[in-house]
């Protein structure tokens, strides 16, 4: 599918930047060899930028679902073509987009995941609920079911599971009613139309605390959309193999949903798996991870000023424990 470039919509600041910077250069800054780095969630291509031009002997690997953002990024990153591999894939491909590249192990990987900016600035694209459009909500125009068809062909019991599940929105059978009722009436086009469903169908006191009433009902039905969190379940676990020793992944939620995925990720692998009541690990069962964050590190009061997007980051890190150390202490990693 082409897309146009227009001008860029939005304003687009990459989100903990420096953060990430500082905690992927350990593993990008090899004096020996050429590094890969792996933008799985491409966007606007800032994060990816910033890499480019803090490490001239890194090799980036972008993926992004999204057409549109793809050419925005490939116009960017132009000064750096000779060592950027754009691709357009949704990153739990990433084993098979590694493979066609030819790259068996990474030295970075950076997870910016939710919706991009270009996205939520998009007028047409259906993700904000504070402006009028088709409910689309695709992060891939090229493929899949539209928000429209979940909200209109959705059984009840499907629709208040995405609710409640994916938007932890405790209303979720109250507003599954009202669509049901209204798309009886006449389908459910626009998302001003279901922005104002949902807003009537909470009751008063809970439309006065934590944000626009409709927020909860759009994050469920893009991450349905979209396959968000069966895409990173898969794609996580992905990464972490692609790994080489020493490398460093670096993975930014915005939601609950996504830091508990990451979290349990994450954690799986920074434990041991031998015996506990050994005094030495068995080979193969020692951590293959080291958690270079302490929980989730969450953004300072001028990062969120100067980036409100970055109100509900959740930072999480970890690196693959160099080889040879495999047999630390079980409890290594608490001491971080």
């Amino acid at each position: 599918m082409g897309v146009e470039m227009g001008e860029l919509r939005g304003t687009h600041v990459p989100v903990l930047l420096e953060r990430c910077l500082t905690l992927l250069a350990p593993a990008l800054d090899r004096g020996d060899r050429t590094t890969v780095h792996v933008d799985a969630t491409l966007g606007l291509g800032g994060h990816a930028e910033a890499v480019l031009r803090a490490h001239p002997r890194t090799v980036l690997v972008g993926l992004d679902r999204d057409q549109e953002a793809l050419a925005h990024a490939r116009a960017r990153l132009e000064p750096f073509a000779d060592r950027v591999h754009l691709v357009h894939a949704v990153y739990d491909e990433l084993p098979q987009v590694l493979d066609r590249l030819g790259y068996e192990r990474v030295d970075g990987v950076l997870f910016d995941l939710g919706v991009s900016s270009l996205q939520l600035d998009a007028p047409d694209r259906g993700f904000a609920y504070s402006r009028d459009a088709p409910l689309d909500m695709r992060m891939d125009q090229t493929r899949g079911r539209t928000a429209e068809e979940v909200v209109n062909t959705y059984e009840a019991p499907d629709l208040t599971r995405v609710l409640r599940v994916y938007g932890e929105e405790k209303f979720a059978a109250r507003i599954t009613a009202s669509i049901l009722r209204e798309r009886a009436r006449t389908p459910i086009t626009s998302s001003a139309r279901l922005a104002e469903l949902v807003r009537d169908a909470i009751p008063a006191p809970a439309r006065r605390t934590g944000g626009h009433p409709a927020k909860r009902t759009f994050q469920a039905l893009r991450i349905e959309v979209n396959g968000e969190l069966a895409a990173l379940e898969t794609a996580l676990p992905a990464a972490l193999d692609a790994l080489a020793p020493g490398g460093r992944v670096v993975i930014l939620s915005y939601h609950s949903l996504e830091d508990r995925i990451t979290k349990r990720a994450l954690a799986a692998r920074a434990r041991s798996t031998g015996p506990v009541d050994l005094p030495v690990e068995l080979p193969g069962t020692g951590p293959t991870l080291r958690l270079l964050s302490r929980g989730a590190e969450l953004p300072s009061d001028e990062e969120v000023a100067e980036n409100p997007r970055a109100a509900s980051v959740r930072l999480r890190a970890a690196a693959r424990i160099e080889e040879g150390r495999g047999h630390e202490r079980r409890w290594a990693h608490e001491r971080q």
